[in-house]
């Protein structure tokens, strides 16, 4: 059988991708290597994620989750003063000020059976190993069987969803490390830790540690809590490669986690992600696209992660059907697709290294142009339009003055 589309990985780029594309009418075959629910990191959603979650059909189940509800990003500095928490809804006046911590084994398979649900065909436990091509065109791929033998599926375009595996990418030969984000994660999670009170008990918080470094505290359902620490590797792996010995040595450093992790019990052992900022050089090509963290992965500061996977599946669906009523999938059918993702990772990228900058505050940013706050949140919740422009240019000439106030302990 010739799909329309076929789409390799499950994830939520790949589940967007083939959920639009069922919606369109397409045949759609999603095949994802392991069998759901499996682990994954990347738990905070920024509230822009809502419009997404709408098309799919998908805010029911997060409604009913028992998700956390995140209001809000608080920041606390080397010292430990905590900032006043950033409230969505003090900038935005609707529904999506309000958004979640989810549980990404429990959001994965929500969003993999709702593509099933929606049309697309979902065969999981089948290891992509290799694409089809004829001559520069990608024409399907080669994939696990039921008999154990490889066996070949057609389509007029395959969408690589595989993350960080960068199947295409990696194929290609067009994947290039970020040199300027050489940053590793050293994460796990405790039970029974300490949340804050009220509206903020659902809050992420960004509590800083030297040499511009950073924890994330993120609370789950089952009072679980997501805590790692992020920065250079050099920074972290000084002294010791011990993955328990430097988390240890960083929260003790930390108050404020150290006091929020006090009464919690720790569930597991240490994980490590390493280096994890890369871009390739082709979004897409004939035949091809690719989605996601396959395509791209820029650091987690922001939580951009999910929303970036579910804006990119459903901007390349909408330019594969386009392309599909054309009669032919070729690069340049996903001219405007690579355009606005592009973009929107420039945009994210320039905010994420002032945030690494060593001499840079966002409070003296904002302080010198506090009409651009409006602005700086709209990028932070995930309404990255055109719109950003004069955030960016004021931003861009900031980094660049020399009388800028050096920033105060790390403030945000």
């Amino acid at each position: 059988m010739t799909y329309d589309a076929i789409v390799i990985g499950g994830g939520p780029a790949g589940a967007t991708t083939a959920t639009v594309l069922a919606q369109h009418g397409r045949r759609v075959l999603l095949l994802e290597r392991e069998s759901f629910p499996r682990f994954h990191i990347g738990e905070s959603l920024m509230p822009y994620t809502w419009f997404s979650f709408e098309r799919l059909g998908v805010l029911d189940w997060l409604k009913r989750s028992g998700s956390p509800r995140k209001h809000s990003v608080q920041f606390v500095s080397t010292s430990g003063n905590v900032s006043q928490p950033f409230y969505f809804f003090e900038t935005i006046k609707h529904d999506c000020a309000s958004t979640w911590q989810i549980l990404r084994s429990d959001f994965d398979t929500m969003m993999l059976e709702n593509a099933a649900a929606k049309g697309a065909e979902v065969r999981q436990g089948v290891a992509v190993r290799d694409v089809l091509m004829e001559g520069d065109r990608v024409i399907g791929v080669q994939a696990d069987g039921a008999d154990g033998k490889l066996e070949k599926h057609l389509a007029s375009v395959v969408v690589d969803a595989t993350g960080r595996d960068t199947l295409l990418a990696g194929r290609l030969g067009c994947k290039r490390r970020d040199p300027d984000l050489t940053k590793i994660a050293i994460f796990t999670y405790f039970t029974g830790a300490l949340r804050d009170p009220g509206l903020d008990e659902g809050a992420t918080t960004v509590a800083y540690i030297p040499e511009k470094g950073w924890f994330w505290y993120i609370p789950l359902v089952n009072d679980m809590v997501s805590v790692g620490v992020v920065a250079d590797h050099d920074y972290l792996y000084r002294g010791t490669r011990d993955p328990e010995m430097i988390f240890q040595r960083e929260a003790k450093g930390c108050r404020w986690i150290r006091d929020h992790l006090a009464q919690g019990t720790r569930l597991n052992s240490m994980r490590v992600t390493g280096e994890f900022s890369y871009r390739a050089t082709t979004a897409a090509g004939d035949g091809f696209c690719l989605v996601g963290d396959a395509f791209s992965f820029l650091d987690p500061v922001f939580s951009s992660g999910v929303f970036l996977a579910l804006k990119s599946g459903e901007l390349a669906a909408d330019a594969i059907h386009v392309g599909l009523d054309g009669g032919d999938i070729t690069a340049s059918t996903f001219d405007g697709y690579t355009r606005e993702v592009c973009r929107t990772l420039d945009s994210f990228r320039q905010i994420v290294m002032a945030f690494y900058d060593r001499t840079f505050s966002f409070g003296a940013f904002l302080g010198a142009h506090p009409d651009l706050q409006p602005l700086l949140v709209d990028a932070l919740v995930g309404n990255v339009s055109d719109g950003l422009q004069p955030l960016l240019d004021a931003l861009g000439a900031f980094m660049k003055r020399t009388d800028r106030r050096p920033a105060d302990a790390m403030s945000p």
